[in-house]
């Protein structure tokens, strides 16, 4: 009896003093903000942001990695949101969504009622703006105090924006289990197919999760979300949203679900396609000139920070990231390197396409995971003599004016102390340009650098974005490959990309545009041909190139094309081998290694890196 008597007095009074807080109150309510601080000074209507997955595409516009952490959600506008859907939401959590002011009177006095005779909290009454609010700003705590708070940010949100927004906000921010939120990221999950295509039975069968996600998961409780979903078409059907027809048509179709694995291909080329959107926002928005200013490490971190996560807060807008991967290219890639390799033997390539400047494959290495270390940009290797046409022979042909029937001298070098010699010791006399380079012998290319002269030679290699490079490698030893990091399988591929643009360096990419969600353009590459030597000189580089491939170190790279080139590179000990070439359509690198250098001499005659060059392009 006094619980009783207790409870009408509690109904009483709640009333009471809600009917004053909608008048009157603006104070904050236990531990939340007031309403005045909060909604004037924080909840603008225009900072109501949620955060929805990125995605990565290839070439063709085919899909191959959705970004996104612990939140899934494709977020979903108004317009596009089926009728079918807002009608089961409506029917079933808030049937005077349209008539109210965010709150449903009569609603809130029948779960005071109830809640005062159980003596708990039984009902919340909540409207579908007071889950909104809930969602965003408050949590899902059980307490009076959390309710009225609750009711004043709804009031405060119906005011602020329409009953479609409201629809549109609401219908993005339910969770519905398993990392999903949103109607339209939970179709794509469960049915493998976009809302729009659903049907009513499916429809309702996923606006029964909502309600109670862990209780209605329908990877677990399928039974149970049937259940619900049965009573979600009743609801319907009474509300008159559905005909009987169809309330009966739904009722009977079986319910097969479709979960979708999340989209996540091509781990190597995605990777760096992560490292390659920093380095162009970076360079888009000034953070390359401010890392490049920064007067100590402190301030350097400081904007390597800001930068991360300026990208962060663009990836949870829902970028889309247009690149110019090639499927095929990347899978032969990627076969290549473990067809040709075993043990503990890494590698990894580079493949771009002349025609568009582009990155069209990359590999970070065998059974590469995604984000692992990448051997394909950020492992620095001694190139070997790869770096001969770029360092040497352009640069002697471009000085010099040689002309390409010219000889040189084979023999034993010495300058002071340092006395090269050409593989196995051997003494060639005096013998064609041609013969020195495709035979790879080390003592021309070492005569030529000092008649160049090394500061002249290597103001060449300077035009280059090699970004190791340091004056500490400004010395004869160059010439062979001797420098103090070296280079990535990246920065050797492009540069020899220039024997494929008449002599111009042209940067190549993988990303070809960003755009924001709505299609809107955010960031391009800006790309500009740099001249590094000219015309004649390329023309005699090609030929030279050629030759390697015809006749001398690199003749098991040999395909059926119109044009083929490139060099082989190794350096002391077998410790890495290299071959970089080019068709009459990509320019393609390769790398053979130990990630902790160890020689390769047990499999360096059977020339995996010509033979998976080889394989990539044939």
């Amino acid at each position: 009896m006094v619980k009783a008597s207790t409870g009408w007095l509690i109904i009483i009074l709640l009333f009471i003093g809600f009917s004053v807080l909608l008048l009157e109150v603006t104070a904050e309510v236990h531990d939340v903000q007031s309403l005045s601080q909060v909604l004037d000074g924080q909840v603008e209507l225009d900072e109501i942001a949620l955060s929805t997955n990125s995605s990565i595409f290839d070439q063709n516009g085919k899909l191959i990695s959705t970004i996104f952490r612990d939140t899934n959600r494709i977020y979903l506008p108004y317009d596009d949101i089926p009728k079918l859907v807002i009608d089961a939401f409506i029917s079933t959590e808030d049937k005077r969504f349209y008539e109210h002011k965010g709150y449903d009177s009569i609603g809130i006095a029948r779960a005071l009622f109830s809640n005062a005779q159980h003596g708990n909290i039984e009902e919340g009454a909540s409207t579908m703006t007071q889950q909104l609010v809930r969602n965003l700003f408050l949590g899902h705590a059980q307490t009076y105090n959390r309710k009225m708070s609750e009711l004043l940010y709804a009031h405060e949100i119906e005011k602020r924006y329409s009953k479609e927004e409201i629809i549109e906000l609401y219908l993005n921010t339910i969770f519905f289990q398993n990392r999903i939120y949103g109607f339209e990221a939970a179709s794509q999950f469960y049915f493998s197919k976009s809302s729009k295509d659903l049907t009513l039975a499916e429809v309702a069968f996923l606006s029964a999760i909502p309600n109670n996600p862990s209780h209605y998961d329908p990877l677990k409780y399928p039974e149970k979300t049937k259940l619900r979903q049965e009573w979600i078409l009743d609801k319907m059907l009474e509300a008159s949203s559905i005909t009987s027809e169809q309330h009966q048509d739904a009722l009977l179709q079986q319910i097969n679900l479709n979960v979708q694995k999340r989209t996540d291909q091509f781990p190597d080329y995605v990777t760096y396609v992560h490292y390659e959107l920093i380095e162009l926002i970076s360079q888009a928005e000034g953070f390359s000139l401010q890392l490049s200013q920064a007067g100590s490490e402190e301030a350097s971190q400081a904007i390597r920070d800001k930068l991360n996560q300026r990208v962060q807060d663009l990836l949870e807008q829902g970028i889309q990231i247009e690149t110019a991967l090639n499927p095929a290219l990347q899978t032969n890639a990627v076969a290549a390197f473990d067809r040709h390799l075993q043990g503990d033997i890494q590698g990894s390539g580079v493949v771009i396409d002349h025609q568009s400047a582009e990155i069209v494959a990359i590999t970070g290495g065998r059974n590469y995971n995604k984000f692992d270390f990448h051997r394909g940009f950020q492992s620095f290797r001694q190139p070997g003599s790869t770096i001969k046409p770029l360092l040497v022979y352009a640069p002697y042909f471009e000085e010099m004016e040689i002309p390409l029937h010219s000889t040189i001298n084979a023999n034993h070098f010495c300058n002071g102390t340092y006395c090269p010699k050409n593989f196995g010791g051997g003494q060639y006399g005096t013998v064609s340009l041609s013969t020195a380079f495709k035979n790879s012998y080390n003592t021309p290319a070492v005569r030529i650098l000092e008649r160049v002269g090394v500061e002249t030679a290597f103001s060449y290699l300077e035009k280059f974005p090699f970004s190791r490079i340091s004056a500490k490698d400004y010395n004869l030893p160059a010439a062979l490959g001797g420098f103090t990091h070296g280079m990535s399988p990246l920065e050797l591929t492009r540069a020899f990309t220039t024997f494929a643009y008449q002599g111009n360096f042209i940067p190549s990419y993988a990303i070809r545009k960003v755009k924001a969600q709505d299609g809107t353009l955010l960031y391009t590459w800006d790309t500009k041909a740099v001249p590094i030597w000219s015309q004649g000189t390329n023309d005699k580089m090609r030929q030279l190139l050629s030759d390697v491939v015809t006749s001398g170190t690199g003749q098991k790279a040999q395909i059926n094309t119109s044009y083929s080139g490139g060099k082989t590179g190794t350096t002391n000990d077998y410790n890495d081998i290299w071959f970089v070439g080019l068709t009459d359509r990509y320019t393609a690198g390769v790398w053979v290694g130990k990630d902790t250098p160890a020689s390769l001499s047990t499999i360096y005659s059977q020339s995996p890196h010509l033979l998976i060059w080889k394989d990539i392009l044939k």
